[in-house]
């Protein structure tokens, strides 16, 4: 008999898993985003794409760029549906003041990790992070199939 698929959390609504590779993430935290009412129609059905998104910091805010939310074809025709407009990010000032100061001396970037549901309210988890060079991310993925080939010999060693 075939084993079940684990199932996702099902308040996650989607996961950027290019920014794990591409980034050492050092801190994360918890954003909330400005939408429109389309918008969030969209992010129920898992219209959204946050894989070549990234996050701007100009005039003491901070904006979500590059996010594609795909608009329903059941949408209104009364408002302009723009997918790729920015959204606002809504955090503490401290947070932001703090975030600005590291993006701006030391090279870090913020990089949203993944968007998900918390009391029926959209969260992103942005992560501070650092670029990784192309050796860093060889090491990565040979840890990684090492870590699968190790797992399976103790699976057939059972």
């Amino acid at each position: 008999m075939a084993k079940k698929k684990k199932q996702n959390n099902p308040n996650i609504i989607t996961v950027n898993k290019k920014a794990r590779f591409d980034y050492f993430i050092t801190e994360d935290y918890q954003a909330g985003i400005e939408l429109q009412g389309w918008e969030v129609k969209s992010l129920r059905q898992g219209k959204i794409q946050i894989n070549e998104s990234y996050i701007l910091l100009k005039h003491n805010q901070a904006y979500l760029f590059g996010a594609l939310i795909t608009p329903l074809i059941t949408a209104s025709t009364h408002t302009v549906q723009d997918p790729l407009r920015l959204r606002k990010l809504l955090m503490n000032r401290k947070e932001l003041d703090r975030l600005a100061k590291l993006v701006d001396q030391k090279g870090f970037t913020l990089v949203p990790l993944n968007l998900h549901w918390s009391r029926g309210k959209v969260k992103l988890s942005v992560g501070l992070a650092k670029g990784k060079k192309l050796h860093d991310k060889r090491a990565t993925e040979k840890e990684r199939d090492w870590n699968r080939d190790k797992q399976r010999l103790f699976k057939m060693t059972r």
